[in-house]
């Protein structure tokens, strides 16, 4: 698949639909992947015609977060990597149109923190969601602390981070994660549907809203830098090894904490 196919661009009338394209891997995200998402959302940012955003992912998974199959122990590639994911977040968080997540399936990982970043989540009633890092030895990254804790509270976020576990979209809906649920298969439609009411709202206050909500402690840059540096001490570790052999090989892994 070409960088031009990893993200399809659709245009709604003044909603830019952003669609993540790689369905056969649950839309999990390679190098290519945040990249060409990091681009999408920067072009949207920039177009005249475009007063909100929505991001989905092709298929039957919102996006599965990050590719496992790809990550390494290699710490200049890990870093790569990762700055390419914060690239995505920054890009969400940092549009002056909303961002409105359609979420089927689930959002895992990454993806998680992708969706929890945009203004609003609308979810099929039988998404699930899972911050998934611990499930193959590593900690947060993607923002995923600072997203997490402004959706959920600390409390949550901690147990969401700490435990992997997964939540159905009902719990979700409940906590703050998710904003809408809708029945499966109608997640699209309802989001734009909420893109275009939010398009037709002064632009300049919604700018100025989301700026401000940005601007709350802890600041976004902080908590990546934080997330960064725990991340990278864990891709050397016999744990991370384990973790994305066992992801691959469909078996429950054995993490010995070294």
């Amino acid at each position: 698949m070409s960088a031009a196919d990893a993200v399809r661009v659709e245009q709604h009338g003044s909603v830019r639909v952003l669609v993540l394209n790689r369905p056969e891997r649950r839309n999990a995200l390679g190098m290519q992947e945040r990249a060409a998402l990091a681009d999408a959302l920067a072009e949207a940012t920039a177009a005249d015609d475009v007063r909100a955003v929505v991001l989905t992912g092709a298929g039957a998974v919102f996006c599965a977060g990050g590719d496992v199959s790809t990550m390494t122990a290699d710490l200049e590639v890990a870093r790569r990597r990762m700055v390419a994911m914060e690239a995505v977040t920054r890009a969400i968080v940092e549009c002056p149109v909303p961002v409105v997540a359609a979420v089927e399936g689930g959002a895992f990982g990454a993806g998680l923190a992708v969706a929890a970043a945009c203004d609003v989540v609308v979810a099929a009633q039988d998404a699930r969601f899972c911050a998934s890092f611990a499930k193959v030895g590593l900690t947060a990254d993607a923002g995923a602390t600072w997203a997490l804790t402004r959706r959920v509270g600390w409390s949550r976020a901690k147990q969401l981070l700490l435990t992997a576990s997964t939540v159905p979209a009902d719990a979700a809906h409940g906590w703050g994660l998710v904003d809408e649920r809708v029945a499966a298969g109608t997640a699209l439609e309802h989001a734009l549907g909420v893109a275009e009411r939010l398009a037709g709202l002064p632009p300049l206050s919604l700018r100025a809203t989301k700026e401000l909500m940005a601007t709350l402690p802890p600041a976004l840059d902080d908590a990546m830098t934080a997330e960064s540096t725990a991340q990278l001490a864990l891709f050397g570790t016999e744990d991370f090894a384990e973790g994305q052999s066992a992801f691959a090989q469909r078996r429950r892994p054995v993490f010995l904490g070294r």
